[in-house]
């Protein structure tokens, strides 16, 4: 079992692990060692995962998660297979613990009048700005001229 939360286990049998050969530079050995290792966890049909934290997972996953449920994390990182097992891991349980934190509900809230009055202060004097960098003699004829 990993311990996620108090609450929250997630027996080992529900996570599948592939190891598979990691890209990039290694020379000799990257053709020959599997080093990448390729975690999968069913999320859509966990019986470890009340719904809550099922559906944020969902979307803090994103794409990582296929269109059937399934949670791919794919560690390729290190050059050993033990600490990119090691590191797959500590990125599932990270991204279950943070799907298990519900979002705070936003309180609606006004401005208030002080800020208000500096902004229309703002926009008085940036108006005052654009109207002295005007053309003082066209300014004049049309004004002059209704």
């Amino acid at each position: 079992m990993i311990q996620i939360t108090d609450t929250i286990a997630i027996n080992q049998s529900e996570i599948h692990e592939h190891f598979i050969r990691a890209s990039g530079p290694g020379g000799q050995n990257i053709n020959k060692v599997s080093t990448a290792v390729q975690l999968r966890f069913d999320v859509a049909n966990s019986p470890s995962l009340p719904d809550d934290v099922r559906e944020r997972l969902i979307v803090l996953a994103g794409k990582r998660v296929t269109e059937d449920g399934m949670l791919i994390i794919d560690a390729r990182r290190f050059r050993t297979q033990q600490r990119n097992r090691t590191d797959a891991f500590e990125r599932l349980v990270g991204l279950i613990r943070k799907a298990t934190e519900r979002p705070r509900s936003r309180r609606i809230t006004k401005p208030p009048p002080v800020s208000k009055e500096r902004r229309l202060l703002a926009k008085r004097h940036r108006a005052e700005t654009k109207r002295l960098r005007r053309d003082a003699s066209r300014f004049e004829a049309e004004h002059s001229a209704n």
